[in-house]
């Protein structure tokens, strides 16, 4: 099966990463709606010094949510991105494939299939997201 994830599972971590060669998790959302969807999402390249900076990063999340091309939905598709809490701060996101599962990256390993609703990732959820431009029916 030539399935769409088939083509960024290995992607290895980068920090600054926002393409096919390494990217960190947000990065994995611009190279997949770009390549995918034809959505060209905002890299933040340069807003943050390291992914250390955990506050930054959960600032730049919320202002994604807040922009008027998301939508908080619960009606998860594919493609709608889902945003985790990481301590008390929401900044991890991962990029849905099926409801319930995620395509993402963590610093500490490569790109790759995850369910969401179980194991780890379940009690940081944090919502899911639609962006307009998506063209999934509505």
């Amino acid at each position: 099966m030539n399935h769409w994830t088939n083509k960024y599972v290995g992607t290895p971590f980068s920090e600054f990463g926002h393409t096919d060669a390494g990217c960190h998790c947000w990065g994995l959302a611009v190279v997949v709606y770009e390549n995918e969807l034809g959505i060209r999402l905002p890299t933040y390249a340069g807003n943050y010094a390291s992914l250390e900076e955990q506050e930054v990063i959960a600032a730049l999340v919320d202002g994604e949510k807040r922009d008027p091309a998301w939508r908080l939905v619960v009606d998860v598709r594919t493609f709608d991105i889902v945003t985790f809490r990481r301590g008390r701060l929401e900044t991890h996101i991962g990029i849905v494939v099926s409801p319930g599962l995620m395509l993402h990256v963590t610093a500490d390993d490569h790109a790759k299939l995850e369910h969401y609703t179980t194991g780890v990732w379940c009690h940081r959820l944090a919502g899911v997201y639609r962006h307009e431009l998506a063209g999934l029916p509505a």
